[in-house]
């Protein structure tokens, strides 16, 4: 499918009422548009001052692009049409489709036949504003929008019309190429899209506001190709506020959450997610201005004591990390600041130099030590309406000449977003400086793309389609992932509960005793541990509930427990949660999770990430865990995973307990069709 006439269109066909004419013409022209936009209206009547064509047939050569501004059916017919005459592409401006599902069923299928009447013609929506392109001074919306043409810069996609009509009004200074509306994403996606832009080298990175992934192999696509040309994709996912799948029953879905498999696919994918639309924006622009944050490890510089802790407090929590000065720091700042400063990092470098500005950038040149990977230059300027920001210049121009003189990365942050003036942060952007609207989005900001991310290029295993599922009792489940390499107790299962002593006999004391077909035992009455004789067992038997018993060896020497489960994601496909594990699990929310297959490298890494992992290594002096053991243990759930991928909904280790020599999965909960 080629966009590359939908988007750079010399000629424009607007099919609908005068209002929307008008309203396309004027974002056209205020965009800079030099091409050619004619109405389409049945009645020929002029819109805005134009006599409108009275079909699409009368249009003068081909059309590149239309806006399709008609009621859902009609719609149809104009796309069919606009098809027939090889146009370049469409904008399906209407509502009433696979959106408004839940209130007219009908929606769906008027979707599916308006991608069959476009065929192999693009089309942006249904329910979509549009695109603007201001690199090439051209673009289709039907509303006001802020951007201005520029000659190198971000492509921001949203499937929110409403949310990139408000990115446009930014006044961050960040240059925006493109803002693009995918709406429903019917035919033409977001990672359609963005895989196209990719071939446009004016494009320094892409920012996406994502609701959902859709063809997942698409995002891989996308991934890999951005990855080769070494250009930033930054996300704004919606979604964490939703539930747990409620189909689930184990704690593995409770404790990873619905978000889960979304942000392991990122991660996976090598994608960088903002929490929240100014920190997006504020990574866009770090992104544009620098491609990549080496490290962790930064500088802060202002002229105020109170801006240092301020500094301090939003890295607090964070990867970030202000190493202490070197030798070569505190040489050049001492020279630059005199004695009376006392030296630091971060740096209250007082007012002393203040207007002079050769003295502060020598200073700001010296706190940029070639290990450090970004250098922030707090300062809020003064607001334009009301006072006069003539004293600040002197900011401006050290920054720009102490990034001149040693090529290295800096960010003038305002600590009030609002006090950071556009044509400032253009000036300085301009001439290689970087510019943040507000101290902690922008350290949030730096946080995240400094962070090293799983990446991996496996392709995710689908989620495959809709099952019915059973749970297999326990006994069932177990000696299923025996076959996979995985350890669990010796033990069996008795219908008779008289012959249970002699079952535990045999296998040998201290036991368990399980009731069957539970998934939750703990609160159902149906489990009891440490078993250490043949008059525990006749004392504690009676007093669980009814059903078939399991008899197994207790597990001696355990360090710690963790969770190992996998629940399938319909959206991302295979979900493995790690995570503490025990019956306070949920409580603790101590959890990482990654999409199958994983490799044992980002396992390793995950395992690693969770709170309680410093007792898998011997805190505090105590017995290390057989961490190997809980490799393997992992590596043969994936595998069992990968080889019912068809059947399985879910599958769940808890507890998988560590000990110096084993990793053995002491309950099993497997659910599948």
């Amino acid at each position: 499918m080629n966009l590359t006439r939908l988007f750079k269109p010399k000629t424009i066909a607007v099919v609908g009422g005068g209002a929307w004419c008008e309203s396309i013409m004027s974002a056209a022209h205020q965009i800079g548009y030099e091409g050619t936009i004619l109405p389409v209206h049945p009645s020929g009547k002029k819109i805005a001052g134009v006599k409108s064509l009275k079909s699409l047939d009368a249009f003068p050569g081909l059309i590149d692009a239309a806006f399709v501004g008609v009621n859902r059916h009609a719609t149809l017919d104009i796309v069919t049409q606009l098809q027939t005459l090889n146009a370049g592409g469409a904008t399906c401006f209407a509502s009433g489709f696979s959106e408004a599902a839940a209130e007219d069923a009908s929606g769906v299928s008027l979707q599916k036949k308006l991608v069959k009447a476009a065929g192999e013609m693009p089309i942006l929506g249904p329910n979509c504003y549009g695109f603007l392109n201001a690199f090439d001074k051209c673009g289709i919306w039907p509303d006001q929008h802020g951007c201005r043409e520029v000659d190198q810069g971000v492509a921001i996609l949203t499937q929110s019309s409403n949310i990139a009509i408000n990115i446009t009004m930014q006044n961050r200074g960040l240059p925006i190429g493109y803002v693009i509306a995918c709406g429903n994403q019917a035919q033409t996606s977001q990672a359609d899209v963005a895989i196209h832009l990719l071939n446009d080298p004016r494009i320094t990175s892409i920012g996406l506001h994502i609701e959902g992934f859709g063809d997942l192999r698409k995002w891989e696509s996308l991934a890999h190709k951005a990855h080769q040309k070494k250009i930033s994709i930054i996300v704004l996912k919606s979604g964490k506020s939703l539930q747990a799948q409620s189909a689930a029953i184990s704690h593995t879905a409770t404790v990873a959450g619905s978000d889960a498999g979304a942000q392991a696919f990122l991660d996976r994918l090598g994608v960088r997610r903002a929490d929240s639309l100014p920190v997006f924006l504020e990574m866009l622009k770090l992104s544009h201005q620098f491609g990549t944050i080496k490290s962790n490890q930064i500088a802060s510089i202002s002229c105020s004591g109170g801006e240092a802790a301020l500094a301090a407090d939003a890295a607090y929590g964070t990867s970030l990390k202000f190493p202490p000065l070197t030798t070569l720091q505190r040489k050049g700042l001492r020279k630059a600041l005199g004695p009376m400063v006392a030296l630091a990092n971060p740096l209250d470098y007082h007012t002393y130099i203040w207007r002079d500005e050769p003295k502060m950038t020598a200073a700001w040149a010296a706190m940029a030590d070639p290990t450090i990977a970004l250098t922030l230059l707090i300062s809020d300027y003064p607001r334009s309406d009301i006072c006069s920001q003539k004293d600040w210049n002197c900011v401006t121009g050290a920054a720009i000449a102490a990034a001149k003189e040693t090529g290295r990365p800096y960010v003038v942050v305002a600590s009030l977003g609002e006090l950071m003036p556009e044509n400032v942060a253009k000036k300085l952007m301009s001439n290689g400086v970087a510019a943040a609207n507000g101290l902690d989005h922008c350290i949030q900001a730096v946080n995240i793309l400094t962070q090293d991310l799983p990446r991996d290029e496996t392709p995710v295993s689908l989620p495959g389609l809709e099952r019915t599922s059973h749970i297999l009792d326990e006994y069932t489940a177990k000696q299923e992932l025996t076959r996979y390499g995985v350890s669990v107790p010796h033990g069996n299962v008795v219908s008779d509960r008289t012959k249970a002593v002699q079952i535990a006999t045999e296998l040998g004391f201290p036991v368990a005793a399980k009731i069957m077909g539970l998934a939750h035992k703990t609160g159902a009455n149906g489990i009891a541990l440490g078993l250490n004789s043949p008059n525990d067992i006749e004392d504690i038997l009676p007093k669980l509930v009814s059903g078939d018993v399991l008899i197994e060896n207790m597990i001696v020497g355990s360090i710690t427990e963790l969770l190992v489960g996998v629940t399938r994601d319909p959206a991302h496909g295979f979900v493995m949660t790690l995570a503490a594990g025990g019956t306070t699990t949920e409580l603790l929310g101590d959890s990482a999770s990654l999409l199958l297959p994983a490799k044992r490298s980002n396992v390793i890494i995950a395992l690693n990430s969770l709170k309680m992992a410093p007792l898998l290594h011997g805190y505090r002096d105590k017995k290390k865990v057989d961490f190997n053991a809980i490799l393997d243990s992992i590596d043969g759930i994936q595998a069992y995973v990968l080889a019912n991928v068809d059947s399985l909904e879910e599958i769940e280790i808890n507890p998988l307990i560590c000990t110096p020599k084993a990793a053995i999965a002491a309950d099993a909960l497997i659910r599948k069709s």
